[in-house]
């Protein structure tokens, strides 16, 4: 499994350029809020789940961003409903625990093996701030270099607008 030291070599090693902000360890999007005040572009929340059939799927979306994942689900074609991994599953897919959820994780995936979805609405910023493997760093690089990085671990991502999945709220 990568480390975040290897993950930097490699994205060198695909002349990606990045920028990395060490910072306390941040578990969830409300967390992450007072870090990001000091860090520019899109910030971004993760989602690991996988369906009934067990195929997994890793959906990065703008941090504000409420989904309705059943919605989402049937969007994809997934077996049923998603459901989170577990942090077994997690580690094991991607070397990653809970709260460090990236799609840099995928340097760690076989190719192929998880279904990428990326939310259009990060491409509107000129930077995107995942994770680099841990979750008191964030790592600050161009939305088509995740792209590039992504497709050169052999994961191929779809560019979803997410904001057509929100939940239906009723009054």
């Amino acid at each position: 499994m990568h480390t975040p030291t290897t993950l930097q070599a490699a994205l060198h090693g695909l002349k990606i350029p990045f920028t990395v902000t060490e910072h306390a360890p941040v578990f969830t999007v409300a967390e992450a809020t007072v870090v990001n005040q000091n860090i520019p572009g899109a910030h971004i929340k993760n989602l690991f789940v996988k369906d009934k059939a067990g195929k997994l799927t890793l959906i990065t979306a703008l941090d504000g961003r409420a989904l309705d994942l059943t919605a989402l689900a049937k969007h994809l074609g997934a077996k049923g409903r998603f459901s989170f991994g577990s942090a077994e599953l997690l580690q094991q897919t991607l070397g990653v625990t809970p709260g460090s959820v990236t799609p840099l994780g995928l340097i760690n995936a076989p190719p192929g093996s998880v279904q990428v979805v990326l939310d259009a609405g990060i491409f509107a910023h000129a930077i995107v701030n995942p994770h680099p493997l841990i979750n008191s760093a964030t790592l600050s690089l161009a939305p088509t270099d995740l792209i590039k990085a992504l497709q050169a671990w052999g994961h191929v991502p779809t560019r979803l607008d997410l904001g057509q999945f929100t939940p239906f709220i009723t009054e």
